[in-house]
């Protein structure tokens, strides 16, 4: 009789343990790198993207953060979001324009977004053209779809890249992911949402 090493086949229930700790390891790993952005950024808020040196999205940022963008060179803001949100800052506006900052309100109905929401947000990034501006809404959904619209239908650049900080966030769908389309269409754009 022969003695050694017992090299059954491992059972499949094994392998999907392994599986399950890998993905939790990218989760706490995606977590970490999420919070270190905030931190380079300043912005304590959910997604935080930097788009380029002038322009930052995010979700609903703290208080706290909020009141320390002009030590950041924050020179506006852009708040997309329905008057009187209960999930927002009640004393948003107060906080930015006691910092000599511009503040712009933007009431989108991320339900039923509109063209006019666009059109209300190119003229507010126009308008601050010369500053450094966070685009917020809660969880940056909206403000990362957005600011996507304004950068490739108004400054024009690719839309394969300027989509990966959309896809940072989420995958569009539902009333915003059509708003996305149609706009992209009317501009002559050939660019899928995924």
């Amino acid at each position: 009789m022969k003695r050694g090493v017992n090299l059954r086949p491992i059972p499949r229930y094994f392998w999907f343990g392994e599986l399950l700790a890998a993905a939790s390891l990218l989760v706490v790993m995606m977590s970490l790198a999420s919070r270190t952005f905030a931190e380079e950024t300043g912005i304590e808020a959910p997604n935080v993207i930097t788009i380029s040196p002038r322009v930052v999205t995010s979700g609903q940022p703290t208080a706290t953060s909020l009141s320390r963008l002009h030590e950041q060179g924050f020179g506006a803001v852009i708040f997309l979001a329905p008057i009187n949100v209960a999930y927002g800052v009640p004393e948003e506006a107060e906080i930015i324009r006691n910092q000599g900052l511009t503040f712009i309100e933007i009431p989108v109905n991320f339900d039923r977004p509109t063209g006019t929401d666009i059109e209300e947000f190119v003229r507010a990034m126009q308008s601050v053209r010369d500053h450094k501006v966070l685009v917020h809404c809660q969880v940056n959904m909206g403000a990362s779809t957005m600011t996507f619209l304004y950068r490739v239908i108004v400054d024009s650049e690719k839309p394969e890249l300027a989509y990966e900080a959309v896809a940072q966030v989420w995958s569009p769908r539902g009333p915003l992911k059509n708003l996305l389309v149609t706009a992209l269409r009317k501009a002559a754009i050939d660019f899928e949402p995924y």
